[in-house]
């Protein structure tokens, strides 16, 4: 008698449903808790204060005003913001964020794809390199800070002392405008350059042989199978790197804070490399005045450097699969449909080809079977001539020939099914 098993029980069945479709996201839900109270609640937060009369050591004071920098006592909740845009450090900070950037980024993103070219080679002690780009990225902000103040000081700096040497004027890093970028965008340089690279070498890694070594078959030289191959299957890790890269080069703050090395005012005396994350941190936490709604403001300065962010990484992403993709438009979603039902058409019709060539072979050989059969029915004595006029001795017994013909006849049977 055999035991009847048990069955579960329809709560622990539900329980079991319930758990395979919720464990997933009870896995992932710690993450967005913690997200939720030290990033959303925050970024929301910042939404209510740059609306109000916010000061650090008063607290809320209602809806802000604008006051006489727009000519309006009326409460607003545009008027932080209004306030900002009517300030020249806002504009200046803006422009220096932007020239920063665009020193710092460009030519990390050159850099960092030629040394992931060269590090994809056949090289020797291949680990040693590779971990050799990514020790500055490793190196502590205030420890950079040190090394670059000792090359970057106005006076006994080593480039300066270097010029000095062959004849040449120094120059003044914390004076110039232009020259305090790029000593700070060679700091920025320094740091993430590496980081960059080995991002690029893991997606060269990932390129398929096949496609490089075609290339090289089809006479494509080096350079011609990094831009016509490489860079176009770059274009998902290019963008990327490109969206960090805007967010992190508008962002930035250390490096401008480290080069600031003790001179009057934050971002120097004329405010020459003065950015918006300096702006903003000079506004809500220095320069805290009784009566002032100075972390309104600086929420405010928050927000509109989130704003500009965000354009830029769109316009970045829509130029990057522009230029990745050589300037050619997308495919119509009607084109690329019609496309496929004319691939699966030819498919199905290369498919009932297949199978109606497989039946006539079928048939071709049944057909030759079945000529073939009455001779080899009539046992060996009817096999006297074959094709060369020779006669072939009996090879087997009357009942082994019925058999075989037997055997013949259902295989031609079964194939011709």
């Amino acid at each position: 008698m055999s035991r009847s098993t048990k069955q579960p029980t329809p709560w622990r069945t539900r329980l079991g449903q319930f758990e395979w479709k919720a464990s997933p996201y009870l896995y992932i839900a710690p993450f967005f808790l913690l997200f939720a109270v030290v990033g959303l609640f925050p970024l929301l937060f910042t939404v209510y204060i740059a609306t109000r009369q916010y000061n650090t050591l008063t607290g809320d004071g209602g809806v802000a005003i604008c006051g006489a920098t727009c000519n309006s006592d009326e409460p607003s909740i545009w008027a932080n913001f209004n306030w900002v845009l009517h300030q020249q450090s806002f504009w200046d900070a803006l422009r220096n964020s932007f020239s920063i950037f665009i020193l710092s980024s460009v030519p990390q993103i050159i850099l960092a794809l030629f040394l992931a070219w060269i590090l994809n080679a056949n090289l020797k002690a291949k680990t040693f390199w590779r971990m050799g780009v990514l020790l500055p990225y490793i190196v502590a902000p205030s420890a950079a800070g040190i090394i670059f103040s000792q090359i970057f000081s106005d006076k006994m700096g080593a480039i300066n002392v270097l010029l000095t040497d062959i004849g040449l004027n120094p120059i003044m890093w914390h004076g110039n405008a232009f020259w305090s970028h790029v000593a700070i965008a060679t700091i920025v340089n320094f740091r993430w350059t590496g980081y960059n690279t080995l991002i690029f070498l893991a997606a060269m890694q990932a390129i398929p042989n096949d496609v490089l070594e075609a290339a090289v078959v089809d006479g494509a030289g080096k350079w011609r199978t990094f831009r016509s191959v490489v860079l176009p299957m770059l274009r998902p890790t290019l963008i990327f790197v490109i969206i960090t890269s805007t967010i992190g080069g508008l962002q930035i703050f250390d490096e401008p804070q480290m080069f600031h090395n003790g001179t009057s005012g934050y971002g120097g005396p004329n405010r020459q490399y003065l950015t918006l994350s300096l702006y903003l941190w000079d506004m809500g936490f220095n320069k805290v005045t009784i009566g002032q709604p100075n972390l309104g403001r600086a929420a405010a300065v928050a927000w509109i450097l989130f704003l500009i962010i965000v354009l830029l990484a769109v316009l970045n992403f829509w130029l990057t699969q522009r230029l990745a993709s050589g300037g050619q438009p997308k495919i119509d979603k009607i084109k690329l449909a019609e496309l496929n039902a004319r691939q699966e058409a030819e498919y199905e019709l290369a498919k009932r080809s297949g199978v109606e060539a497989r039946r006539a072979a079928s048939a071709t050989a049944a057909s030759t079977v079945l000529a073939v059969a009455p001779t080899i029915l009539s046992g060996p004595s009817s096999l006297r001539h074959t094709a060369t006029g020779r006669s072939l001795a009996p090879t087997c017994t009357p009942a082994a020939s019925q058999a075989m013909a037997t055997s013949t006849r259902s295989s031609m049977m079964s194939g011709t099914l």
